[in-house]
């Protein structure tokens, strides 16, 4: 049975010997031990401190990057809609001048045609004259080549006059 229950003077050197460590420790581990975990414990909390900091820090740059990118949308949609705006009156004015412009050389080929035409009608009206005048000359040497004939025409005229 002396092996299942241990003597008192066992106990009181393993009390003493127990006590004698805990003294050691305390006096010159404890301390040690408890300031390392609680700089331990203050190491953790910073980095979960930045982490949260980050964090915040990460959702508040994506924020502001989507509101930037939707504000440079927005502004690429304007740019867009400027340009194609100027495009289609670029395009418009020059329609209207290139018809300004058809427009002009029609009436100058108009004035053109009738200017060329009134110089025909002058050129065909002296041609025909002129003719005329050729065909008479030689109707009438033709004609009035006797003095009998001269006499007739110049009677027939008097003739035709009236007198008043």
């Amino acid at each position: 049975m002396d092996l299942i229950t241990p003597g008192s003077g066992l106990i009181f050197w393993q009390l003493i010997g127990f006590l004698g460590l805990l003294f050691i420790l305390i006096k010159f581990a404890w301390k040690p031990m408890l300031a390392a975990l609680e700089e331990r414990e203050s190491t953790i909390e910073n980095a979960l401190k930045q982490a949260e900091i980050a964090r915040n820090e990460m959702a508040n740059l994506k924020a502001e990057n989507e509101k930037l990118l939707a504000e440079a949308r927005l502004e690429r949609d304007n740019i867009l809609k400027k340009a194609q705006e100027a495009s289609n009156k670029m395009i418009e004015e020059a329609k209207n001048e290139a018809q300004k412009q058809g427009a002009q050389l029609i009436e100058n080929a108009k004035a053109v045609i009738e200017t060329e035409k009134k110089a025909a009608l002058t050129e065909v009206k002296n041609q025909v004259a002129s003719l005329t005048l050729e065909v008479t000359e030689k109707l009438l040497k033709k004609n009035l080549a006797d003095d009998a004939s001269q006499k007739a025409l110049v009677d027939e005229y008097v003739k035709d006059l009236k007198l008043n």
